[in-house]
């Protein structure tokens, strides 16, 4: 088993967000960010006619971590096994996710307050795969807030050999809130996951909440191995352009066209281009101009012309026959420096 990703910095795994598209348009901003899937439930993966719809990736987009939803060890073991197979690097228990239909199918959040089955389900799935497993949780669940809990649970799967945790420093509020709620109502505690990266050096935890500017991110990692960022890097893309050079301390890369001399993209219109031949082809093979363009709305924020390519896209891409055109189209519409 494999720990040597570099995890500094990752992209949390996001519905209807993170599909293979957005994985390949953040690996053109950064080449070393850790990318997550958007969730996979087991029962679906494994029953699933077409696994390439869940699987499919790009090799650049390496590397990548698929993460499942799920609460039964079978199930969970035998599709981490398709992922495994399926060329990505790690595989990911949600054990945070709040929302309705999760718990309906037990798992997600819920799962917190059964720390003994998350322990054989993290084993059952790491007895099957030579590649990492790794947990992602909150800091607590519903009333289950406090620090004994939260140390107790993770100190559950710790001793099952789990050694890979990336904790959302937020509780989860089952009844009550949206999803979205539990993203922003939930106040941050960062100390519970300092505190615990001091109580157990010897696990890798990253910390997911509330981040948005790489300084935060570096401040982070001077306690902490990780930082996962969520909504900023889908809706604010071009603040990755730095992470690289300031997160990972790689500025190795040859120049391309595009690129500048550090290995950084020269510009946001540069990273678009590279992304157009790759929606020529996906949309050759009939992937909807509105799926290829979604993840690019926030390309473009805080610049003159912005607005305008928003509307561009929102208004063409469902009728459009040249997505390519389509965006460059929408690209000159935008001034930059």
């Amino acid at each position: 088993m494999d720990l040597d990703f570099n995890r500094r910095l990752s992209i949390a795994p996001m519905l209807d967000c993170t599909d293979r598209h957005e994985r390949y348009f953040l690996r053109l901003i950064s080449k070393n960010i850790l990318l997550y899937s958007e969730m996979v439930v087991s029962t679906g993966l494994l029953h699933c006619k077409d696994p390439e719809l869940f699987l499919g990736h790009e090799d650049c987009e390496m590397p990548a971590v698929l993460q499942l939803g799920g609460s039964d060890p079978a199930e969970l073991a035998a599709a981490s096994k398709m992922v495994e197979r399926a060329g990505f690097g790690e595989v990911n228990l949600n054990c945070g996710c709040p929302s309705d239909r999760v718990q309906n199918g037990n798992f997600g959040a819920c799962l917190m307050k059964d720390k003994n089955l998350v322990a054989d389900c993290f084993k059952a799935m790491q007895d099957a795969i030579s590649i990492p497993v790794s947990i992602k949780c909150r800091i607590g669940v519903d009333e289950f807030d406090s620090w004994d809990f939260f140390r107790d649970f993770v100190g559950t799967i710790a001793d099952a050999g789990c050694r890979i945790f990336i904790i959302h420093a937020r509780k989860a509020w089952l009844k009550g809130l949206s999803p979205k709620e539990n993203r922003e109502v939930p106040p941050l505690k960062y100390e519970f996951v300092h505190n615990l990266k001091a109580e157990m050096p010897q696990l890798n935890i990253s910390i997911n909440g509330g981040i948005k500017t790489l300084d935060q991110v570096e401040e982070q990692l001077k306690d902490l191995d990780g930082v996962m960022v969520g909504r900023e890097a889908y809706e604010n893309p071009w603040f990755l352009r730095d992470a690289d050079e300031r997160i990972f301390c790689d500025g190795r890369f040859p120049a391309k066209p595009g690129m500048t001399k550090e290995g950084k993209p020269a510009s946001r219109k540069a990273v678009l281009e590279a992304y157009l031949p790759y929606v020529e082809k996906e949309f050759s093979k009939g992937t909807p101009a509105t799926i290829l363009t979604r993840h690019l709305y926030g390309l473009f924020t805080g610049l003159p012309g912005a607005r305008k390519f928003r509307q561009v896209l929102s208004q063409e891409a469902p009728k459009t026959k040249d997505a390519a055109g389509m965006l460059r189209q929408a690209m000159d519409l935008v001034v930059e420096d």
